[in-house]
C-alpha cells in the first residue's frame, strides 16, 4: 500500500478536487475534522468552499471554531470558506408544514391531525433532511457560486441510505405514485422526482463527485470502509478515494505502548480488505499530538507545523481527576448484577467503543452464571467479531446469546406478518394496495422499532446488553415509542403489541435499564455524549453511568507524541467528572484489543 508522504497530506485531493466531494466512513475516524481541513485547504487556495453537515449529530462548529449555519455562513479566518448544517428537525418542521399548511383552511381538524401523525414519524425527518441534501446538488446557484461542496456526512449506515435514496424514492414513486405513505401525501416527493434523479446522475459522475472513504488504521474502521466502498460501487459511485488518518510512528522503541499502537496500525494496512485493493488514490494523515479543533489545527493536519503541548503537560493521572466519583468498570459491574437481571445500553457517538463495552459487562456478567443476550440495533454491528462467537470453553460462554436485529431480515417478517394478519380479509385490490404501501422506505423503521421493542422486553427475566446504533439513529429509534402505536395502527389496523405499548415504561424505569454512557476523552465525543444525557433526561431517562474509554492517561505512555495526547485529555476527564456523570469508568488504551471472552471479561474486571 502506498501513502502520501506526510509532508503533502490530502495535497492529492485537494489538486483533484471535484465540484462534489464526500467524507464518509465509521463513526469516530474523523469525518469532520478531514472533510474540514480539505476544505480549510481548498480555501486557503483561493477557491470558494461550502463545506456541509448532513449529520444529525453534528459537531461541525466545534471543529471549525465558528458557529455553522442553517444558511451558507462566512467562516471567520478562512476567507473564501463558507459553513453550514443541515438540520434534520428543522427541515423537518419545514417540511411538515409545507405539506400541512394548503389543507388548514380547506379541512377539518381531525384530518389535519391526521396527517401532522402521519408525518411525525423518523422517516419524515430522514426525508426531509434529503430534501434539503438534494437541493445543494441540483441548485444552479449553489453551482455557480461555489467551486467545491464539502460533505461531512454522518456515520456509514446513514451514508448509504442518503445516497441511496434517489434510487429508492423513485422506484417507490413510480410503483405508487398516488397511494398514502408513511410520511404523508406524495405529492410533494412527486414533485421532486427530477430532482432525485438529477442528484443521482451528480452522485455517479466521477467528474463532477469524489467519495473519500476516511479510516484509522485499524482492522474495524478499515473492515467497515471496505464494505462502504463495495455499496458504493454497487449504487454506482465510482470514483473513490481512501484517506488513513491518525497514522502514528513511535519515537520512544522503549515505550511498549507505542510499539504496540504502530504495530497494530501497521499490520492492519498490511491486510486491508479485498474491496479497497483497486483504490490507487490513498492519502496518510498522521495522528496529531492536539485535538483538530479550530482552524490552526485543522492546518496543522495538511502538514503546518503545530505546537507541542508544554512538558508538564504531557502527562495526567486519570485517578487524580476522578476521586470518589471515578471507578473501574468492575464496579459498574458489580452495581449491575445486583439487580439479578435488566436492560444495559451502551450509548454514544459512533467509534468510541460501545461494542467493545457493551461485550465487556455481557461477558463478565455471563462469567458470573447470568443468561446474557448481547445484541445490536447498530446496522454496522460486529457484536459477534468482538466477543468471539464460538468462545467455546471460555468462562460463561454457554450463558451468552449473541443476536442482532437485521434491518433487512426483520422488514421481510414484518412485512409478511402484515400481509397475512391484517390483509387477509381484505380484496384482491385492497391487498395490493396495503402491500405498495408496505414497499415504503419507512417500513423498515417500523420492523426495526418492533424488533427493538421485543428485544426489551426479554429483559424482564434475563441480562439483555444493547450495543445501539450511533447517536442520531439511537434518539430517533427511542423518538419512534411516541408516535410507533398511532403509525402501526394507521398503516395496519393492527392493535400494538404489548412490547411496544410497554417500551417507554420500560426504558425509563431505573431498575430495568441501565444506560452507559460511552465516550473518549475528546472534545466532541465527550460533548456529543452530554448532549445525548440531555436528550435522555427530557425523555424521562437517567443514565447510569459514564465510561471513558482508551484512555492514554490512563495508560501512561513515555512516547512524546502519546504523552502529549494524554495530557489533552486531563480537561476532558475533568469535564465528565464534575459537570455531567454521577459515576465514571475509565478504560486505558491496551496494547492489545479486547477481543475474545477472556480479553473482555479482564477488561471488565478493571478497579474491582
Amino acid at each position: 500500500m502506498t501513502l502520501g508522504a506526510p509532508s503533502d497530506v490530502l495535497g492529492g485531493l485537494r489538486a483533484a478536487a471535484t465540484p462534489y466531494l464526500f467524507f464518509t466512513g465509521k463513526g469516530g475516524v474523523g469525518k469532520t475534522s478531514t472533510a474540514s481541513a480539505t476544505a480549510v485547504g481548498l480555501a486557503d487556495a483561493g477557491r470558494q468552499v461550502l463545506l456541509v453537515s448532513t449529520d444529525p449529530a453534528s459537531n461541525l462548529d466545534e471543529v471549525l471554531g465558528a458557529p455553522a449555519g442553517q444558511n451558507p455562513t462566512p467562516v471567520p479566518g478562512a476567507p473564501g470558506l463558507h459553513a453550514m448544517n443541515i438540520d434534520p428537525a428543522a427541515a423537518a418542521a419545514q417540511y411538515r408544514e409545507k405539506v400541512i399548511g394548503p389543507y388548514r383552511a380547506a379541512l377539518p381538524a381531525s384530518a389535519v391531525s391526521q396527517i401532522e401523525e402521519q408525518l411525525s414519524g423518523a422517516c419524515t425527518v430522514e426525508i426531509a433532511a434529503f430534501n434539503e441534501f438534494v437541493a445543494l446538488l441540483t441548485d444552479p446557484e449553489i453551482t455557480a457560486r461555489f467551486d467545491h461542496v464539502v460533505f461531512d456526512t454522518a456515520p456509514t449506515g446513514h451514508t448509504l441510505r442518503l445516497l441511496s435514496l434517489p434510487a429508492a424514492w423513485s422506484d417507490f414513486l413510480i410503483t405508487n405514485p398516488g397511494g398514502a405513505s408513511c410520511i404523508g401525501p406524495l405529492s410533494e416527493l412527486g414533485g421532486q422526482q427530477q430532482r432525485y434523479a438529477q442528484a443521482m446522475e451528480a452522485l455517479a459522475d466521477p467528474a463532477r463527485t469524489t467519495v473519500a472513504l476516511v479510516t484509522r488504521p485499524d482492522t474495524g474502521p478499515l473492515g467497515e470502509a471496505g464494505r462502504t466502498a463495495a455499496e458504493l460501487g454497487a449504487l454506482g459511485i465510482s470514483r473513490q478515494r481512501l484517506i488513513v488518518n491518525g497514522v502514528f510512528t513511535a519515537e520512544r522503541r522503549d515505550d511498549p505502548l507505542a510499539v504496540a499502537w504502530q504495530r497494530r496500525a501497521e499490520e492492519a494496512l498490511d491486510h486491508l480488505p479485498a474491496d479497497l485493493a483497486g483504490i490507487t488514490e490513498v492519502d496518510r494523515v498522521p495522528l496529531l499530538p492536539v485535538p483538530p479543533i479550530g482552524l490552526p489545527a485543522l492546518r496543522s493536519m495538511l502538514g503546518a507545523p503545530v505546537r507541542q503541548p508544554a512538558p508538564e503537560a504531557a502527562t495526567a493521572a486519570s485517578g487524580d481527576l476522578l476521586g470518589d466519583k471515578g471507578t473501574g468498570l468492575g464496579s459498574v459491574v458489580d452495581e449491575i448484577a445486583a439487580g439479578g437481571r435488566g436492560l444495559v445500553m451502551a450509548m454514544g457517538k459512533g467509534g468510541v467503543g460501545k461494542t467493545t463495552v457493551a461485550a465487556a459487562i455481557a461477558a463478565d456478567l455471563a462469567r458470573r452464571g447470568h443468561p446474557v443476550t448481547l445484541t445490536t440495533t447498530d446496522p454496522a454491528a460486529h457484536v459477534d467479531s468482538v466477543a468471539g462467537a464460538g468462545a467455546g470453553a471460555s468462562a460463561g460462554a454457554a450463558n451468552l446469546r449473541i443476536t442482532r436485529i437485521d434491518p433487512a431480515a426483520e422488514t421481510a417478517a414484518y412485512t409478511a406478518a402484515v400481509l397475512a394478519e391484517a390483509g387477509a380479509a381484505l380484496d384482491s385490490d385492497a391487498r395490493r394496495l396495503m402491500a405498495e404501501d408496505l414497499e415504503s422506505p419507512c417500513t423498515e423503521e417500523l420492523a426495526v422499532f418492533f424488533a427493538f421493542a421485543r428485544t426489551v422486553a426479554e429483559a424482564a427475566d434475563r441480562f439483555v446488553v444493547v450495543d445501539t446504533a450511533p447517536t442520531g439513529h439511537t434518539l430517533l429509534l427511542l423518538d419512534a415509542s411516541r408516535n410507533y402505536q398511532r403509525q402501526l395502527s394507521r398503516q395496519t389496523g393492527q392493535t400494538p403489541p404489548a412490547e411496544a405499548v410497554e417500551l417507554l415504561n420500560r426504558l425509563t424505569d431505573p431498575d430495568y435499564t441501565r444506560i452507559l454512557l460511552v465516550t473518549l476523552p475528546e472534545a466532541t465525543p465527550v460533548h456529543e455524549a452530554a448532549g445525548l444525557q440531555a436528550d435522555l433526561t427530557r425523555a424521562g431517562i437517567k443514565p447510569f453511568a459514564w465510561v471513558v474509554n482508551q484512555s492514554l492517561a490512563a495508560a501512561s505512555p513515555v512516547d512524546p507524541l502519546l504523552a502529549a495526547k494524554a495530557g489533552a485529555e486531563r480537561r476532558y476527564l475533568a469535564e465528565v467528572v464534575t459537570e455531567h456523570a454521577e459515576r465514571t469508568a475509565v478504560l486505558p488504551w491496551t496494547a492489545e484489543a479486547p477481543i475474545g471472552m477472556e480479553k473482555l471479561i479482564e477488561l471488565a474486571a478493571g478497579g474491582r
